[in-house]
């Protein structure tokens, strides 16, 4: 038996309490402390024949070039890389990391190999966008998953084509970092809102010693002007703690590869009816084993005959009284008894009525 068009998913609503005071820190972030983004090409070695094939010809270019480094010329056409793999290594240095740090490395396979288990990251300069070398990687591979074949038959979990090295990172420059520029700092959002970056600003001036020195510069930034730039540090880290309400935005997002709802508390249900039917089409194959005929060698071929019947579920109608939290909508859509894969097109069916309150993001 087959049955088509029924689909299950998960139905996720953002319960959440009224909202709570949060430290700025959590919320929002100093400019000019975002990090180094770095980036390496690299070779990944002892792969046990699940590294990249001879058709992934700058792998063995970058095998050659190596060996040649180390005395050793080796003609391409002669080379076999299977337990090779070339990578790309990527990583973000947190600013003002000093010359010696260690930090956790990202490698993710370029060629076509099969997996990158039990590998070795060979040393691999990391330079930022514009070509400066920052850090040096190398170390054993940590991979966050499993995939075996045998005799035709196959066992996977996750992804075996990317990895980590925790440590495998060396800090070979010192990250810099400016953070008071003119004598002033500036506090940035993660997720600007004019509310939430006035009753920042609000929180900072409440601090004596800055003489209402904080003020809104737009909806994602907050700029504080300092009395003494040589207590900087000593500033921010008063301001880092201070509780702030951020005020949210009401919003429901909307998965459609996983059937995926999540539901902000903010949002907000206007009064509607909805009427809502399901199509459910079922597929039956039986397959009939014919008698082998007297006297003949070949047997007889099976034959499939299919059945197809389909059926249409009508709900009759119901009335949403509108609701005003998050719980009062979960009841309301409960109440509708369809599965989460309709939740999603009468999610757009109220927002196209003017019914549902909130930003609708469908990923």
């Amino acid at each position: 038996m087959k049955r088509l068009c029924i689909l299950t998913a998960f139905f996720v609503a953002a319960v959440l309490f009224p909202a709570q005071a949060a430290r700025i820190k959590d919320i929002a972030t100093i400019e000019g402390v975002s990090g180094m983004q770095v980036i390496g090409y690299g070779l990944v070695t002892g792969l046990n024949q699940n590294g990249d094939s001879p058709r992934s010809t700058f792998t063995v270019q970058s095998v050659t070039s190596m060996l040649k480094r180390f005395g050793i010329t080796v003609p391409q056409y002669n080379l076999r890389t299977r337990n090779v793999a070339a990578v790309m290594v990527t990583s973000t240095i947190p600013t003002f990391m000093k010359k010696g740090t260690k930090f956790d490395v990202q490698v993710s396979s370029l060629g076509d190999a099969k997996s990158l288990q039990g590998g070795i990251l060979l040393m691999t300069p990391l330079s930022s966008g514009e070509g400066t070398v920052y850090g040096i990687a190398q170390g054993g591979l940590t991979v966050g998953g499993y995939d075996f074949e045998a005799s035709g038959s196959r066992v996977g979990k996750n992804f075996v084509a990317s990895a980590r090295v925790p440590n495998g990172g060396i800090v070979d420059k010192d990250i810099p970092g400016t953070v008071v520029q003119n004598g002033q700092i500036r506090i940035l959002l993660r997720d600007p809102d004019f509310t939430t970056a006035t009753r920042i600003a609000a929180a900072i001036n409440r601090i004596g010693a800055l003489n209402n020195g904080a003020q809104v510069v737009d909806a994602a930034t907050v700029q504080v002007q300092l009395p003494d730039p040589n207590q900087a540090m000593q500033i921010i880290a008063q301001i880092e703690v201070l509780q702030v309400t951020s005020d949210p935005t009401a919003r429901v997002v909307i998965n459609e590869r996983t059937g995926t709802i999540v539901i902000g508390a903010a949002v907000e249900l206007l009064p509607a009816v909805v009427s809502h039917g399901g199509l459910e089409i079922q597929v039956q194959t039986t397959t009939t084993a014919p008698q082998q005929a007297p006297f003949t060698i070949a047997a007889p071929r099976p034959v499939q005959n299919s059945t197809l019947s389909a059926q249409e579920r009508e709900n009759p109608a119901v009335v949403l009284n509108g609701a005003s939290t998050v719980q009062d909508m979960a009841s309301a859509l409960n109440a509708l008894n369809v599965t989460p894969r309709d939740l999603i097109a009468i999610f757009q069916a109220l927002k196209e009525a003017g019914a549902l309150q909130a930003e609708l993001i469908i990923q």
